[in-house]
C-alpha cells in the first residue's frame, strides 16, 4: 500500500497489470493490498459491531433493489436502481471484510465477507428493519430510498473522520455514491408527490408505511446526524407538497430491533434466496 486512502490504493495497478477496481477478478479480498492493521488503542470489538451493522444494511438493501430488475416502471429507472444496488453491494463487501478483521483482532474466529454474507442466519444479521421490508409499489421504493439514503449519507459524512483509516476511507468514498442515491430518490419524490392524484395518494401511503422505521435509524445517532436527516427529509417533502406523517398517528412499537438481531418475518426468505447458491455448494469457487 503506497497511500493511506483505501480507495486510492485499490485504484493502483498491481504488478501483474490487473486493475484492483475490478472487484471479484484477480483477487478475492476487497481489501487486498490495503494496510488493515487496527490503530493502537482502537476498540476492535466496537469497530466490528459498527462495520457489521452498516455492511448488513447495505447487503440487504442491495438485495431488495435487485428485485426491481425487470419490474421498474421504465427501463432507465431499472438501470438506475440496479446501479444503486451495486454501489451498496460494494460498500457491503468492504464493510463486512473490515468487520471480520476487527472480530479476529478482538479474539474471535476469522470470518471472510462470504462467511458473513452467506453463512449466517437471520438472527445473526444486524441490519436495520427498514432495509428488509418487502418492496411494495414504486412509491414505497422511492420513499424508502429517500429515508435510507438521507440517513446513510449523513452517517457516512460523520464516519469519514473515524479513527479507523479503513472505515474512514470507505465512508468518504461512499459519500459521493449516497449523495447520488439521495438525489435520485428526492427527484422521484417531487415528481410523484406533486404529480397526479394517484401518484400523490401512493406517496402518502408509502410515507405512512416507511416513517415508523425512521426512529430506529436515528437511535443512538450523533445529534448532528439526526438533525441533518430530519432537515433534509423536511425540505424534500415540503418541495413535493407532501405532509410529514404525524408521530401521534404512527404505530408503535416496531416489531423488533434489527441491530439486536430481532427482525421481521421478511428477512428470512430474503436471505434464503440470497444465500441459496453459496449454501448449495459451500466449497465451490468461481
Amino acid at each position: 500500500m503506497t497511500d493511506d486512502h483505501v480507495y486510492l490504493s485499490l485504484a493502483e495497478a498491481s504488478p501483474e497489470g490487473d486493475s484492483r477496481w475490478a472487484f471479484g477478478t484477480g483477487f478475492e479480498d476487497p481489501l487486498h493490498g490495503v494496510d488493515t492493521a487496527l490503530p493502537a488503542g482502537l476498540d476492535a470489538a466496537a469497530l466490528a459491531v459498527l462495520c457489521l451493522g452498516l455492511g448488513d444494511d447495505a447487503l440487504v438493501a442491495a438485495q431488495r433493489l435487485a428485485e426491481w430488475v425487470t419490474r421498474a416502471p421504465e427501463l432507465e429507472e431499472e438501470v438506475a436502481l440496479a446501479n444503486i444496488g451495486l454501489d451498496l453491494l460494494g460498500q457491503a463487501r468492504l464493510l463486512l471484510s473490515r468487520a471480520g478483521q476487527a472480530e479476529a483482532a478482538a479474539g474471535g474466529a476469522p470470518r471472510s465477507e462470504d462467511d458473513l454474507a452467506y453463512f449466517r442466519g437471520p438472527q445473526e444479521f444486524r441490519n436495520v428493519l427498514l432495509a428488509e421490508l418487502p418492496n411494495g409499489d414504486f412509491a414505497h421504493c422511492v420513499v424508502r430510498l429517500l429515508v435510507f439514503s438521507s440517513w446513510r449519507l449523513a452517517a457516512f459524512q460523520a464516519l469519514a473522520a473515524h479513527p479507523d483509516p479503513v472505515l474512514a476511507a470507505v465512508a468518504a468514498k461512499g459519500v459521493s455514491e449516497l449523495a447520488y442515491h439521495r438525489d435520485h430518490a428526492a427527484q422521484w419524490t417531487l415528481r410523484l408527490g406533486d404529480g397526479t392524484e394517484e401518484s400523490r395518494r401512493r406517496m402518502l401511503s408509502a410515507l405512512d408505511e416507511v416513517w415508523p422505521y425512521l426512529p430506529e435509524l436515528l437511535d443512538g445517532a450523533d445529534p448532528a446526524v439526526s438533525a441533518d436527516v430530519e432537515q433534509t427529509l423536511r425540505q424534500v417533502l415540503d418541495a413535493a407538497t407532501l405532509p410529514e406523517p404525524s408521530a401521534a398517528a404512527l404505530p408503535t412499537p416496531l416489531p423488533g430491533r434489527g441491530r439486536a438481531g430481532e427482525h421481521t418475518p421478511h428477512l428470512a426468505p430474503l436471505l434464503a434466496e440470497l444465500q441459496s447458491v453459496a449454501r448449495a455448494d459451500p466449497e465451490a469457487t468461481w
